[in-house]
C-alpha cells in the first residue's frame, strides 16, 4: 500500500473511495497543517518550475489562498500590500537584473 503523508485536496478522499479504494487519513491540527502547507507550496513551486503550466500556477495560488485564509487575511488585504510594495519598489516586469553595487 503506498504511503503519502502529505496534504491533499479536500475531495481526494471521496475520489479514492468512489474508485473502490480505502484511504487512511486524518485531519491536521494547526501546527501540522502549517508544516504540510509549507511542504505543499514547495512541491507545487517545483512542479511549476518544471512544467510552467497554468495548472501548476493554479495549484500554487490554491496553496497561497489557503495560507491567507488560515492567517485570517483577506485576498484584498494581501493584494493591497502587494500594490503598496509595487508602488514603492516596483514589480518585476522590467526584467532588471542587479549585477553588483559599487561603494
Amino acid at each position: 500500500m503506498p504511503e503519502y503523508n502529505k496534504l491533499v485536496r479536500d475531495k481526494l478522499i471521496d475520489i479514492i473511495t468512489e474508485k473502490g479504494e480505502r484511504a487512511i487519513y486524518h485531519t491536521a491540527e494547526d501546527p501540522e497543517f502549517k508544516e504540510k502547507l509549507r511542504e505543499k507550496l514547495r512541491e507545487e513551486v517545483e512542479e511549476f518550475l518544471e512544467a510552467e503550466s497554468m495548472e501548476e500556477m493554479a495549484d500554487i495560488l490554491e496553496v497561497l489562498h489557503t495560507w491567507h485564509m488560515l492567517l485570517n487575511w483577506t485576498r484584498e488585504d494581501v493584494e493591497a500590500v502587494q500594490k503598496a510594495k509595487r508602488d514603492e519598489r516596483g514589480g518585476f516586469a522590467g526584467r532588471t537584473i542587479l549585477e553588483r553595487t559599487d561603494i
